[in-house]
């Protein structure tokens, strides 16, 4: 020790015989306990990011005691450090837990303090030698010691809420071999969490975050709000708006994602202005945890209750079979009548481009069919809505990220560039959902609707126009049409009518109905709504799948064999009025004209070889039909063994072709 040292010390202790000097460690030490500096012993404090403390004594001290205070200067420098922690972290922006957490260190300082009078009483009465005060110092030696460790990570770090929690518990796992020790550091957890299992109860018996510090591990983003799932495809509400921080307590991280889900069903709840308070009971109480993980089955307890209830409120209240059941009546053609009336008052307007389409009008004609059939008799028919589109639906399927498109390529759109689309092509219907239903018929749940919707309704178009095109060929059924071009025309109007027919087979009954029946047995046992949503969504993903949405090169198959269809149909009423002569008649070719043309005595055919084009025209629509439908029926089994669900179709389509030539 140098000289500037020596001179703050009063007359050298060395002065003093052994037994005076021990007296007056025994002073000092007694004052380092509670941080106040004897004559001979000085503290020296080195403030930083790391606080250091230093105890120096009088080097003319006896060695033996000089010894003996050394090893009670660590339980000094523990209540220095303590006394410190709980000074700034009982400031009001440290948060809760370090505020629950300074009052317990408060509260040990203070039966440490108690202890240190009890000593100096005995040391005044004369009782308490150097060697003594060790003595009874060794008990909450450890306990200091251990808590000043957990402290100084804690401000070297400057760390609250949960991390301050999880330092507790490691370090408290750390200190297993010293029962007592462990046993403190486990009360000062939990007193240190109280605050926090205060914030957690509010939300899994409310649904209330009521975190000013932002301790709580769970995030609210106010900005998400439930409106956006009815408007927007790739609304985050449901999955964002309360969402799980770093830094989740280790006794909690088990279960945080059930913490969660209860809390965002009450808030469902809430909401729609339901009681969402879970029924209190005696030991329903978060106040604390322990090793009876009593606070687990209260947690668990609050997320059953919680997602019955909304269950109950979704079925029973806003009953959600009911809609679901109503949607696949209209956007998956499950009730036909109102739709053959629809396509046959609205068929003008839909034959218009997209952007000369009047929405309003399809609107009213829609209306019109909804009263006049069998679907006035739903209760929800009133939330369906007409939407034109202004792009294919190749086109439109190409605007979706999320969804999983086997093969996607540049070329997607090629059909589009050479067809003319009309109304016919971009139709849908949608549905009006309001909360909390949207939460399961949300935006991308009803455009993926919408996505089999326009397939089905323009394979429905299709099948109209072919069945107009077979009743012309019906009304020239009476003339002998063997070996002519009208012949030929007739198989291969079957052959087509009989390609869509198979088509809408099965994506009716192959896809449709056997995916329905298995969510809608799925819904009846699901225990959350989250169990709703995700048999839900895979039942429209698999249907999108399984009816070729997914599928580009398939689906760009189907399509153009579908524009043939639509061309060749279209092209009926020339083939047969350039085959048959009318004499002057303009009519069109049905069975009034036919028999007006048999009222006519003279030959009503003409000669099919005389007439190449008829001919022409009638084997270029065959070749084509049948080298795309082969081309179909090959693509369909080469996939069949990857996507087994393709060897339904494949069935149906090649069994078209092997009996084109059979009827």
């Amino acid at each position: 020790m140098n000289q500037t040292t020596v001179a703050n010390f009063e007359k050298p202790i060395g002065c003093y015989s052994p037994s005076v000097q021990e007296l007056i460690v025994i002073d000092d030490v007694l004052s380092a306990m509670v941080g106040i500096e004897g004559r001979y012993i000085l503290i020296k404090t080195v403030h930083g990011k790391n606080d250091d403390i230093s105890f120096l004594v009088d080097p003319s001290m006896d060695l033996a005691l000089q010894e003996l205070a050394k090893r009670i200067f660590p339980l000094c420098k523990s209540f220095l450090l303590i006394d410190q922690f709980v000074e700034s972290r009982s400031q009001f922006q440290n948060g809760l837990v370090n505020h629950a957490f300074s009052a317990a260190l408060r509260a040990l300082l203070l039966d440490y303090q108690a202890m240190v009078a009890q000593l100096e009483h005995q040391f005044r009465l004369g009782r308490l030698s150097l060697q003594g005060l060790w003595f009874y110092c060794q008990p909450m030696m450890r306990s200091m010691q251990a808590l000043s460790t957990v402290i100084q990570k804690a401000s070297v770090n400057n760390i609250s809420g949960s991390a301050v929690l999880n330092l507790l518990q490691s370090q408290a796992k750390a200190m297993a071999g010293d029962n007592a020790v462990r046993l403190m550091l486990e009360k000062m957890t939990q007193c240190a969490s109280s605050a926090y299992m205060s914030i957690l109860e509010r939300w899994v018996y409310e649904g209330v975050i009521d975190d000013p510090y932002g301790e709580f591990f769970i995030a609210e983003d106010k900005s998400l709000q439930k409106e956006s799932l009815t408007q927007d495809y790739e609304a985050k509400y449901w999955r964002q708006r309360y969402s799980l921080k770093d830094g989740i307590p280790s006794f909690l991280a088990n279960i945080a994602g059930t913490i969660l889900t209860t809390g965002k069903y009450l808030n469902v709840m809430r909401e729609c202005g339901h009681n969402v308070q879970v029924p209190p009971s005696e030991n329903s109480k978060l106040m604390s945890f322990g090793s009876n993980h009593h606070y687990l089955e209260c947690i668990k307890a609050a997320y059953n209750f919680a997602s019955s209830e909304l269950l109950n409120l979704i079925n029973d209240k806003y009953d959600l079979t009911g809609r679901l059941r109503s949607i696949k009546h209209y956007l998956l053609l499950d009730q036909g009548d109102f739709l053959v009336h629809f396509m046959d008052i609205a068929r003008d307007e839909l034959a218009k481009k997209p952007d000369e389409v009047s929405v309003e009008k399809l609107q009213s004609l829609l209306d019109l069919a909804l009263r006049t059939t069998a679907a006035a008799a739903d209760p929800f028919h009133e939330g369906l809505t007409c939407v034109v589109e202004r792009s294919s639906l190749l086109r439109r399927l190409g605007t979706f990220n999320d969804l999983e498109v086997s093969q996607r390529s540049s070329t997607d759109n090629d059909l589009e560039e050479t067809v003319s689309i009309t109304g016919l092509e971009t139709f849908s219907l949608s549905y009006k959902v309001h909360w909390p239903l949207s939460i399961v018929l949300s935006r991308k749940a009803l455009t993926k609707y919408q996505l089999i919707f326009r397939f089905l309704f323009h394979c429905k178009h299709v099948d109209r126009q072919l069945c107009g095109a077979w009743q012309i060929h019906q009304g020239v059924r009476a003339l002998n049409t063997r070996g002519t071009a009208i012949s030929r025309s007739s198989l291969l109007c079957r052959s087509m009518l009989k390609f869509i027919n198979s088509l809408l087979h099965y994506l009716t009954f192959e896809v449709i109905e056997p995916n329905w029946h298995v969510m809608y047995n799925r819904l009846q046992t699901a225990n959350s709504i989250d169990e709703v949503i995700q048999h839900h969504d895979f039942f429209l993903d698999k249907c999108l799948r399984e009816c070729l949405l997914l599928l580009p090169e398939l689906l760009k198959k189907v399509e153009k064999l579908k524009s043939m269809c639509l061309q060749y149909s279209a092209a009926t009423q020339w083939l047969i009025s350039s085959s048959i002569d009318l004499g002057d008649s303009e009519e069109p070719i049905d069975s009034v004209g036919l028999n007006k043309a048999k009222r006519k005595s003279g030959q009503v055919l003409k000669s099919t070889t005389k007439n190449v084009a008829v001919t022409d025209s009638v084997l270029k629509f065959e070749k084509e039909f049948n080298t795309e439908l082969q081309s179909l029926g090959s693509i369909l089994s080469n996939n069949s063994q990857a996507e087994p669900y393709l060897a339904h179709l494949a069935q149906w389509i090649l069994g078209v072709k092997s009996e084109q030539y059979g009827l």
